[in-house]
This record gives structure tokens, C-alpha cells and sequence, in this order.
């Protein structure tokens, strides 16, 4: 894993921290990385299938669109790769 260092980090804002990890029941050192992973990873794993549905929803694409990329697609199957 990972290790990170905070330099310079303000005596009150250190305090803060081990003020509210006393409240989780839990070391400074794990308040922080739940404090990190709540800031920077989603609560939800965004799925493309989702992203680009309401992507299409969002600009008004219709059956008739669809249909129509349907017929220019080349259909062609893929090669199997070769190693």
C-alpha cells in the first residue's frame, strides 16, 4: 500500500482530527483514510451502459437514430487475436 505524508499540517486541524476519529472509535490514522476515500472515490461505481443511456436521453436521441446507425455499423466479425 501507499503512504502518504501531510507536512505542515495546523495544530487545530490535527486536533480536529483526532477529536473526530476518538468519535468513529478509530486511530487518527484510519479517520484520515476514511476521510480520503470518502473525498475522492464514488459511492457508486459508474456503469457505461448507464453513462451512455442517459447520455442519449439527455440529447434526444430516438428509435429512428438508432435504427439508423443500426444500418451504417459494419457488421463485420472481429479477428481472434494472435499471439
Amino acid at each position: 500500500m501507499a503512504m502518504l505524508t501531510v507536512r505542515n499540517l495546523p495544530d487545530a486541524v490535527h486536533r480536529a482530527l483526532r477529536v473526530r476519529a476518538a468519535e468513529h472509535g478509530r486511530s487518527t490514522e484510519a479517520e484520515v483514510r476514511e476521510i480520503l476515500t470518502m473525498a475522492v472515490k464514488p459511492k457508486q461505481r459508474i456503469r457505461m451502459g448507464d453513462a451512455l443511456a442517459s447520455l442519449g436521453r439527455e440529447i434526444g436521441l430516438t428509435d429512428e437514430d438508432f435504427a439508423a446507425l443500426d444500418e451504417v455499423r459494419d457488421k463485420t466479425p472481429a479477428e481472434p487475436l494472435k499471439f
